[in-house]
């Protein structure tokens, strides 16, 4: 069932469309999310607890829990590289060009 924008919501969405710093944040923000989600989906997925990552990863399981939902800022490539690791993944980073913008030009 399709659920129904609030005014805040429509408010928002205007603002986002509006405002190209706040939607490059908003962006930004919304990829993290969901590399924090596949990672919490798949260990979901393969029927591990957050316990049992935290003892693989050789960190506390309330540390799982901040890298699932996201409160841990700055998430460095290695931990990304434990957490991938000890659910038996594999970490592919890709970085490609956003066809919707075109690179500065000038010194820099």
């Amino acid at each position: 069932m399709p659920t129904r924008k609030t005014a805040f919501m429509k408010w928002v969405g205007r603002k986002i469309v509006s405002d190209a710093e706040l939607k490059r944040m908003v962006e930004e923000n919304l990829a993290e999310m969901r590399l924090e989600q596949e990672l919490a989906t798949l260990r979901e997925k393969l029927g591990i607890t957050q316990r049992e990552l935290a003892t693989r990863m050789g960190v506390t399981q309330p540390a799982v829990a901040k890298l699932e939902s996201g409160r841990i800022k700055n998430l460095e490539l290695r931990t990304l590289c434990r957490w991938t690791t000890a659910l038996g993944g594999q970490l592919e980073i890709t970085v490609r060009a956003d066809r919707r913008r075109r690179p500065r030009t000038g010194a820099g």
